[in-house]
């Protein structure tokens, strides 16, 4: 064999080729040379002959390394988990009014904090705060990046260095191991614990009052729930005996979906406006789980609570952006119809859409998946049942359809369908489930995109 150092071409007879300009053309000069002496070190590395360092294979090679390099670290994916809100999957994706919305404003300056009819500077609060109202009841509103910060903006302003007082059976703790007692401790709060888990009432919040009590505090259970022996505290009489006393009361829904969800044959879901009418001093939620908007969190209540929200320096470092705001505003705007927010919300949409609908979108995608799966897998349409996610009523499942794919030979296995499928250009998302690689389809609306690159699809059996 000839020595690899003697057939191995030169970086400058390489760059002098057509197919090497092109590419330097797409990625700049320095960045196609770097990869060029990567090709090459490694098919030194190899012990190289004649036959694979054919310089076209060469420039081929250096191309798929630069094209790895520039794809983006965050994809879009095919969520077919059967969660409709799933938090490692970005949660709502965003109406196409609002997407257009981000666009303007991201790509162009705004009057973000510019008040157009005087002149003078603004308050980027003010694009949402007469909607959040309109929509909530409330006095007034604000918005900062996400509800747990909403919680520690609320705690940090009204009860810093003071007691809060929380039912034991409302300690919840929410994704990725944050709780409410830590919120608490990093807003500078004390909290005071009352009643049991499972029982708690009103004289218990009334015997827990002193001269350091700040607040009172009511957690929304949306991530779990207790059965049998149970009581718990009204927010009306919560919110009665906070007023007699002289002290705020903070309601903390999590979701916060503006509309009842009744009417669309969902679990049924607090909303704001009915947190407002129970009197509470301060609501806050979250506007990319039920709501379906961007992420942010939203405090609704009354004017000197929230003016007084509004002046804290915290309030600057939890700010959220021009993109969020018009994102938020345009997606807030189609609540104004519950209707076309049913229709034109994505999260509303997928939770809504009607299982035979599933069905029929299985059956229509089983001989296809079938076809590219090859001999490896059984595929059958099956029921099967979604979730909303993200904390949001995970006992209250939705009927919904999908397709299993169960394998079929002893080197294949449902974990390695699921590698597969996720190795598409669009990875797909889906769970392994009883022995099988299932695709719940309640949230698949692309059916075309889906299909166009199940061709590429490769299944591979598992390493001896």
């Amino acid at each position: 064999m000839t020595d690899a150092r003697r057939v191995i071409p030169s970086i400058d007879r390489l760059i002098r080729r057509d197919d090497t300009q092109r590419l330097i053309g797409a990625h700049g000069r320095d960045t196609v040379v770097a990869a060029l002496r990567d090709v090459l070190q490694d098919q030194r590395s190899a012990g190289a002959t004649e036959r694979v360092v054919e310089e076209g294979g060469l420039i081929a090679a250096c191309a798929s390394r630069l094209a790895q390099a520039e794809r983006p670290s965050l994809r879009p994916v095919f969520n077919l988990s059967g969660t409709v809100l799933h938090t490692n999957l970005g949660r709502a994706c965003l109406p196409e009014s609002a997407a257009r919305a981000a666009l303007t404003a991201m790509t162009g300056a705004t009057n973000l904090e510019f008040d157009l009819e005087t002149g003078a500077r603004g308050d980027r609060d003010d694009h949402v705060d007469a909607l959040l109202c309109k929509l909530t009841g409330a006095e007034a509103a604000t918005v900062v990046n996400n509800n747990a910060s909403a919680v520690m903006l609320a705690l940090n302003t009204l009860a810093a260095r003071k007691e809060v007082v929380v039912s034991r059976g409302e300690l919840v703790e929410i994704g990725g191991a944050f709780r409410i007692p830590d919120v608490m401790s990093r807003a500078g709060c004390r909290l005071r614990e009352v009643g049991t888990t499972n029982r708690t009432h009103l004289r218990d919040y009334e015997a827990a009052f002193g001269e350091r009590t700040a607040a009172f505090m009511k957690v929304h259970k949306s991530n779990y729930e207790i059965e049998g022996f149970t009581a718990e505290v009204s927010q009306r009489d919560l919110a009665a005996l906070a007023d007699r006393l002289g002290i705020p009361l903070l309601v903390d829904l999590g979701s916060g979906s503006l509309i009842d969800l009744q009417q669309f044959g969902l679990p049924a879901e607090p909303t704001p406006r009915q947190a407002m009418a129970d009197c509470a001093s301060a609501v806050s939620f979250s506007g990319d789980k039920l709501l379906g908007g961007p992420q942010c969190g939203i405090i609704v209540g009354s004017k000197a609570v929230i003016s007084r929200m509004r002046a804290n320096p915290l309030k600057r470092a939890l700010r959220v952006d021009k993109i969020i705001l018009a994102a938020l505003e345009a997606t807030l705007r189609l609540y104004l119809d519950p209707e076309r927010a049913r229709r034109e919300v994505p999260t509303l949409r997928l939770l809504t859409r009607p299982q035979g609908d599933i069905r029929a979108l299985a059956a229509r995608l089983a001989d296809p998946v079938r076809d590219a799966s090859g001999a490896v897998a059984e595929v059958s349409v099956v029921e099967c049942m979604s979730q909303i996610g993200s904390g949001s009523r995970p006992v209250d499942l939705l009927p919904s359809a999908g397709l299993a794919l169960k394998p079929l030979a002893r080197s294949m296995s449902a974990a390695r369908i699921a590698q597969g499928f996720r190795s598409l250009p669009t990875p797909v998302i889906g769970r392994v489930h009883k022995g099988a690689f299932l695709m719940d389809l309640r949230c698949l609306e692309d059916e075309a995109a889906f299909l166009a690159q199940l061709p590429r699809l490769n299944l591979a059996p598992d390493p001896a």
